[in-house]
């Protein structure tokens, strides 16, 4: 079967096209080390409120200005409800679901999270500002999905 003179240019770029895009997503994974989190811990959904540090959720101080947050995420609702730290604090969010899938996003912030039962999340966040910030559940968790949310007050 012959190709026609532009089919094969096209199918050059298409195939070069394809080459660079694998060759640069992996430089930036094994070079640059932007590839995802490999170390997942896992913990068993039907048991989180017996698992520490999950049997005591809550704000805990753990350094100098430095706080760690261990939050339960279950149907509509996060616990604990009201989080507190002060202004400038570095914050350190372990959360977990009890049920479903559930989102951990603050509007303002790059605070944004898949909080998924069976695995522990971690991410962090430092509170420059003083201010209420809402906490939203942004992955669709059920019929009252829409009033899943709780506020870090920053003083």
């Amino acid at each position: 079967m012959k190709l026609h003179r532009t089919e094969e240019i096209w199918l050059i770029l298409s195939v070069g096209v394809l080459i660079l895009s694998m060759v640069i997503t992996g430089y930036q994974t094994f070079a640059l080390g932007m590839g995802p989190p490999s170390n997942t811990e896992t913990i068993d959904p039907q048991k989180v409120d017996e698992t520490a540090p999950f049997d005591n959720p809550g704000v805990f101080e753990i350094g100098d200005n430095e706080y760690e947050v261990v939050m339960t995420l279950q149907a509509f609702g996060f616990s604990p409800n009201q989080i507190e730290v002060p202004v400038g604090a570095e914050v350190h969010f372990t959360m977990t679901s009890k049920d479903v899938v559930h989102g951990f996003q603050v509007p303002g912030t790059n605070l944004n999270a898949m909080v998924m039962p069976g695995h522990i999340q971690k991410i962090s966040q430092t509170f420059n500002e003083p201010g209420e910030y809402l906490i939203l559940c942004n992955e669709y968790c059920g019929a009252g999905h829409q009033v899943m949310s709780t506020t870090i007050t920053v003083k």
